[in-house]
Formats: C-alpha cells, sequence, structure tokens
C-alpha cells in the first residue's frame, strides 16, 4: 500500500533528512510538509502547505494521511525566550497531533529528546517530556516516540555548542564511556522513522 506522509517540523535538519528519504522511498506515494517558510525542494511527490501555526484550525482539515511525522524543535536562543520554545515544542506539535487524530491518521512519530521527563526541573528536558504525555493521550492507533542522543546534523547545519558537544562525546566514546550518547546522524534518525512508519499496524 502506498502511504501518505504529513511532516511538520520540515525544514529542520531532521525534517529535511526525513523529506528527502521520503521523497526516494517508494512505498509513500505522496508527502505532506506543513512550513512557515517553503523549503527549496521540488518533487512530484512532494505537497508544500504554507501554513501559520497559530492558526491551526483553518488548515487542520488537511491533516489526512497514513502517518504524522513530527519534528518540530527550536532552541531558547532561536526562540528569544521560554514561552517561544514552549510553542514550537510543545503547543504547535500538540495541536497538530490532536487535529491528526481526530481526522483518523493512524499513525503518530513524535521526535522527542534524550533525557525527556515531564517532572525534570531543567526547562528543556522537561517540555519534551510534557509534550510526550500529552500525545499519550491522543487517539492514534500507534505512536512513536523517538529520544535521539545529540545530533549530528551536517557541518552545514551545526550549532556551536552541538560541535563542542559531539566531539566531546566522540573523544569519550573513544575511550568507552557514554557509548549509549553516541552522536547519531540525522540520516540515520530519519531512516528509523521512516522504518517505524512501515510497521503496519494491526
Amino acid at each position: 500500500i502506498m502511504k501518505k506522509a504529513l511532516i511538520i517540523g520540515a525544514t529542520g535538519a531532521t525534517g529535511t533528512a526525513l523529506t528527502n528519504e521520503l521523497l526516494k522511498d517508494n512505498s509513500f506515494s505522496e508527502v505532506h510538509v506543513f512550513v512557515r517558510t517553503s523549503p527549496k525542494i521540488s518533487h512530484q511527490k512532494l505537497s508544500i502547505r504554507l501554513v501559520d501555526f497559530n492558526s491551526i484550525d483553518l488548515w487542520k482539515h488537511k491533516l489526512n494521511g497514513d502517518v504524522l511525522f513530527s519534528a518540530m524543535g527550536t532552541t531558547l536562543k532561536v526562540a528569544g525566550s521560554k514561552e517561544a520554545q514552549y510553542k514550537i515544542d510543545v503547543t504547535y506539535q500538540q495541536k497538530v497531533a490532536k487535529a491528526a487524530a481526530e481526522n483518523k491518521v493512524p499513525k503518530l512519530i513524535l521526535v522527542s529528546s534524550i533525557g525527556a521527563n515531564h517532572k525534570s526541573i531543567i526547562f528543556y528536558p522537561k517540555i519534551k517530556g510534557l509534550l510526550e504525555q500529552m500525545v499519550k493521550q491522543l487517539s492514534f492507533k500507534c505512536i512513536y516516540i523517538l529520544r535521539p542522543p545529540v545530533l549530528d546534523r551536517g557541518k552545514d547545519k551545526m550549532r556551536t555548542t552541538e560541535k563542542n558537544s559531539i566531539a566531546f562525546i566522540k573523544k569519550l566514546n573513544k575511550i568507552g564511556l557514554l557509548a549509549s550518547q553516541k552522536p547519531m546522524s540525522t540520516k540515520l534518525l530519519a531512516a528509523k522513522m521512516i522504518k517505524l512508519a512501515k510497521i503496519e499496524s494491526t
């Protein structure tokens, strides 16, 4: 069965890798990306939906398909405030997931973060954990939550802090420490997401 994929967060590093891999994959006949700014990519399978995430009700009827990939995320520095970061990392994703579930999209694949915990006293793992708790309440047949370690986004998309932490983790890996924290490439993460999307939910 050819599947129709929906993506939010398609212009980020993970979302870009995911979109590229889905377009190459013959199991998917349509890839719909819901974005604020148009990605610089065109393909016969790709539908670009320019949307306002503050007005999800206006376009939620378009959230129809076989799987919703939710890979939105920002940093405090980029967002500018905790409120703005919460809106992108939690509110938007929860609202889109809720609309997709109500539209009978059967499967959600959510990119969370290593250490996500809604009880954490640290803001970032706390909001990731809160979102996990929220989506688990929704009526999807099947929900997969991925908690990748530090992501290797490729040199052009890396933030300085990420480059430093990847270099540090790699050094520790060499001496046998933090092996579970190996940096993961966004391409590998995208491949894992697609593999999960292909599992037939019973």
